[in-house]
């Protein structure tokens, strides 16, 4: 009997079963928590980061830390989690499409024994909290020299892979690899108890004079030589608005009441607002546009990464007030900032006093009265950093 099969025939035992089979009967009781205040946290698995937070994890000690993580998140009164099932084109879950991500067992493709995102769902689902399915998008590898499951698709969608300096990236530019972007989703919707799909802001890759441009040279081409006017950036961004209407598309008709959100970098473009300095951007860097987003109404939230202090050059408020303004967001789509408990433990770190702060502006501006955050990332909640979760809690 595999751990999962264990944990699920303990449940039926003790008469906690409510998603079963395939995943279903749905019962998500996520409205009722949206219909307050977004209190969240991210969960990367990436470099192992929060979860599983170290490599070679055994079964028991993975259930035992899920189960500690959403405690955690629970005693911090959050009542949503972002959990990441798909750093690298592979899964935190089963699936048939994508391999099992080489962050649970130490090599992609094999099987942990059980399902953490089922596990995140149903402890989550005990304590009242929201379970967000967060996805990259495009990415296929943070290195390109690692070993790769047959069902992977730097295997299967080979040729729609790019290279850049050691990353291994999907072409947003191929329908191919939208299309496989779009059945990973519907699979997930169609089996879990989800609140909601999230994306992070990596559609194309952050910038590096190192790694060079991307190399969609030859897509470009074929494009122009079809006919196409747009100049390279706008193709790009007509590429990620494709799949991010089409995304709106699927998940608002399969699941009507699923929240679909996306994290994009905290600063849109240069100049906006005035105030602001930045030599990076979400519209010119990253390619993709989440004002457009709003303005046509295909997510349900934008949680822009502030990871600035209040005041400077970069200030919290300054951003979180363009984002939330009418000017640039007339339909008033939630925005919830994230807000970086990181910086807490870093050098030249910030005081608790700064967390303090930009929560209590967050509830200043809220429109309406409606609003909130997620944090980035839970893992300081957990390790308590300068006594962090009982501020949160407070808060």
């Amino acid at each position: 009997m595999t751990v999962d099969m264990h944990l699920f025939w303990n449940l039926c035992v003790t008469g906690m079963v409510y998603c079963v089979s395939s995943y279903g009967p749905f019962s998500c009781s996520s409205s009722l928590l949206w219909a307050t205040e977004m209190r969240g946290a991210w969960i990367p698995s990436v470099y192992n980061l929060d979860f599983p937070s170290r490599k070679n994890m055994e079964p028991v000690e993975q259930l035992k830390e899920i189960r500690h993580l959403v405690a955690v998140a629970a005693r911090c009164r959050l009542n949503n989690i972002f959990v990441q099932v798909r750093s690298e084109s592979d899964a935190l879950y089963s699936s048939s499409i994508e391999p099992w991500s080489r962050f649970l067992t130490g090599r992609q493709g094999r099987t942990p024994g059980f399902d953490p995102l089922q596990v995140f769902i149903r402890e989550a689902k005990l304590r009242g909290i929201a379970v967000h399915a967060w996805i990259n998008p495009y990415r296929v590898a943070t290195n390109a020299t690692n070993s790769f499951d047959r069902k992977h698709v730097s295997q299967s969608l080979a040729p729609h892979i790019r290279r850049v300096g050691n990353l291994l990236w999907m072409d947003p530019s191929s329908v191919a690899a939208q299309n496989h972007i779009l059945r990973v989703v519907k699979d997930l919707i169609s089996r879990y108890n989800l609140a909601g799909i999230h994306l992070d802001d990596y559609f194309y890759p952050y910038p590096n004079r190192l790694l060079g441009p991307f190399p969609d040279a030859q897509a470009y081409l074929s494009y122009r030589t079809l006919g196409g006017q747009l100049e390279i950036g706008d193709w790009r961004r007509q590429n990620i608005n494709r799949l991010v209407h089409k995304l709106s598309i699927l998940i608002h008709q399969e699941r009507p009441g699923m929240k679909f959100g996306i994290s994009p970098f905290g600063i849109y473009t240069r100049g906006s607002p005035s105030t602001v300095e930045a030599d990076l951007d979400q519209l010119n860097c990253l390619y993709s546009d989440p004002v457009f987003w709003m303005c046509h109404g295909w997510v349900d939230y934008i949680a822009p990464q502030l990871y600035w202090k209040e005041g400077g050059p970069r200030s919290f408020s300054t951003l979180l007030k363009w984002w939330r303004s009418q000017k640039i967001n007339p339909h008033g789509i939630p925005i919830y900032p994230g807000i970086t408990l990181e910086r807490l433990a870093q050098r030249n770190s910030w005081p608790v006093s700064e967390i303090v702060l930009q929560m209590r502006l967050e509830k200043a501006t809220r429109p309406r009265g409606k609003g909130g955050f997620i944090l980035w990332r839970l893992h300081q909640l957990v390790t308590d950093v300068k006594g962090i979760s009982s501020i949160v809690a407070r808060e």
